[in-house]
């Protein structure tokens, strides 16, 4: 059976965290490491994390949970440091107020791994949008491909972060670029995709919506300065050309849909 790291980087998250945290507790999966780094936090977010893994403890390990906290540069930061302790065969990031779709997520995501066939680099799903009660308000408008490469990105994020499953000997080559700010998740995603392909590592659709994401993340509360860094990446990986091409198919199609 495959292992599956879940990171949950936190600061300050003690409004939100819960809801996560039990959805985690809730995964009928149990070959689970969830790690939760946080940046020293000032609430209750660091003692919710630790009575969460007392309770696992005590539950004869369901999962193993690790928690830190200690002082780091931001949220990518945090997501190297996780990356750097994850000892999952895969990792995937989920936010605080992010929650699996229901309790088989990870049975799912396992499931569409063969067990005598070579691991894919990606295992990849559908997202939809929740609110701050948890309740759903819409599909993500962009939906996961059914054939994804790192070339798919330059008509979006088609795929959200947070239902990216990256092989964990894929991703610690791939560190976040901390030059980012709002869009090193994108940046990530691509790089990942591009070594994936440079080492012949297929990519592979779950056909299911395997996150609930909250709205209202880093990217939303500073839409613009996210929408400038991501055109900066965009730049980086297809040229000035392609991305100036694609935004104005952007453009037409966001006038067209008024």
């Amino acid at each position: 059976m495959i292992t599956i790291s879940v990171i949950t980087c936190t600061y300050n998250a003690e409004s939100t965290l819960r809801r996560t945290l039990e959805s985690v507790e809730r995964q009928s999966y149990r070959y689970v490491e969830h790690l939760i780094v946080d940046g020293c936090s000032t609430d209750g977010t660091v003692a919710m994390a630790e009575d969460y893994r007392l309770r696992n403890v005590q539950s004869d390990g369901m999962h193993e949970v690790k928690v830190v906290s200690e002082p780091d540069n931001g949220l990518y930061d945090a997501m190297n440091k996780a990356l750097a302790m994850a000892g999952g065969e895969y990792v995937v990031f989920l936010n605080s107020g992010d929650t699996f779709s229901s309790p088989d997520t990870l049975d799912l995501v396992a499931g569409a791994v063969g067990e005598s066939e070579a691991l894919p680099g990606v295992l990849y799903g559908e997202t939809d949008i929740v609110d701050d009660e948890g309740q759903f308000v819409r599909h993500r408008r962009l939906s996961a491909p059914p054939s994804l490469n790192w070339r798919s990105f330059r008509k979006g994020m088609l795929v959200c972060h947070q239902s990216f499953y990256a092989l964990r000997s894929v991703a610690i080559g791939c560190p976040y670029n901390l030059g980012y700010r709002y869009s090193a998740d994108v940046d990530w995603c691509i790089r990942v995709m591009k070594k994936c392909e440079r080492e012949g590592l297929m990519l592979r659709r779950v056909d299911a919506v395997l996150t609930n994401y909250l709205q209202g993340g880093m990217s939303v509360k500073n839409h613009r300065k996210s929408l400038v860094e991501r055109f900066r990446v965009m730049t980086r990986h297809y040229g000035l050309l392609t991305t100036l091409w694609m935004h104005f198919i952007f453009a037409v199609r966001a006038v067209t849909k008024r």
